[in-house]
């Protein structure tokens, strides 16, 4: 039968109800019509970097002048997952690399949670130590690359040996550049044909940084109270447990993994990780 005596079939009748005009509709035509009129399925956009960062307006502490820092832009950068170590992972940019706030003018360079918190006595060594010896070349960049985000972070950390940080800050400065030098490794091998030496190279450095942080993070949890960088006791806990695992000091690892897992204090999520770090250590002390 050919199709229009099939469509008719389908709604012969209805001229006695009145509606004999639409008996020879086509009953999939708007259907078809709007399949014909549906746009084309959208390209995936690639997340760009430099629509997540934005200029930042800075004073400094030490010699009073304004500049700008590049910080990434709060809740627009999209979140993939979290490092063993607390290192967060985001799509289309790395935080790391907008975290040290540097005036190019003195040389003072802090993380941003430190960067206004410094005293006279300190603004003083810088000045004296930093200030009047350091040379800083302009970025005019939309970006900081790895590299440049690297010599902010060196800088942040002699800042800090200099003023007398807190054994917490020089900690955290040491966590953060480990997180870049691993950063800047996967980007690498992402790019594709990487040089396998300069990724031996960052992995290198990014154990000592983490061998660093764990040493700092044991002496501030001594000497310092809570909140430290940010982080309530728990937190510091799981993360010095977690960097004793990566520096293979199962013994201190185990002992915090089994505080973690009986405190009541501590979340279901830190938990679960301090679970996920017992799994490790286990293995690894069979091999």
């Amino acid at each position: 039968m050919p199709e229009s005596e099939c469509s008719v079939s389908i709604l012969s009748g209805l001229k006695g109800l009145g509606l004999g005009k639409l008996e020879n509709m086509d009953i999939y035509e708007e259907e078809e019509k709007k399949e014909q009129e549906k746009p084309a399925a959208a390209a995936v956009h690639k997340v760009d970097e430099k629509d997540l960062i934005f200029d930042k307006s800075f004073v400094c502490p030490v010699c009073d002048s304004s500049f700008a820092s590049k910080v990434v832009k709060s809740g627009k950068a999209k979140l993939l997952g979290t490092d063993q170590d607390l290192r967060a992972r985001y799509d289309g940019v790395d935080p790391a690399k907008y975290e040290v706030v540097l005036c190019p003018v003195c040389g003072y360079a802090a993380l941003s949670r430190y960067f206004s918190g410094i005293t006279s006595a300190q603004a003083k060594l810088i000045h004296e130590k930093i200030s009047q010896n350091i040379h800083i070349s302009a970025h005019n960049e939309e970006t900081y690359s790895y590299e440049h985000a690297l010599e902010r972070y060196k800088l942040a950390l002699v800042n800090a040996v200099v003023k007398k940080a807190k054994a917490s800050e020089k900690a955290y400065i040491c966590l953060k550049s480990a997180w870049l030098l691993r950063g800047y490794g996967e980007s690498l091998q992402e790019a594709g044909n990487p040089d396998e030496k300069l990724l031996q190279e960052l992995a290198q450095q990014e154990a000592e940084y983490l061998e660093n942080a764990y040493k700092g993070f044991v002496d501030a949890r001594q000497t310092e109270g809570f909140p430290m960088c940010g982080m309530d006791e728990v937190t510091v806990d799981y993360l010095i447990a977690a960097l004793a695992v990566q520096g293979r000091k199962y013994d201190v690892a185990g002992k915090l993994i089994a505080s973690l897992l009986t405190n009541t204090a501590a979340s279901a999520r830190i938990k679960e990780k301090a679970r996920d770090l017992k799994e490790q250590v286990l293995g690894e002390m069979k091999k």
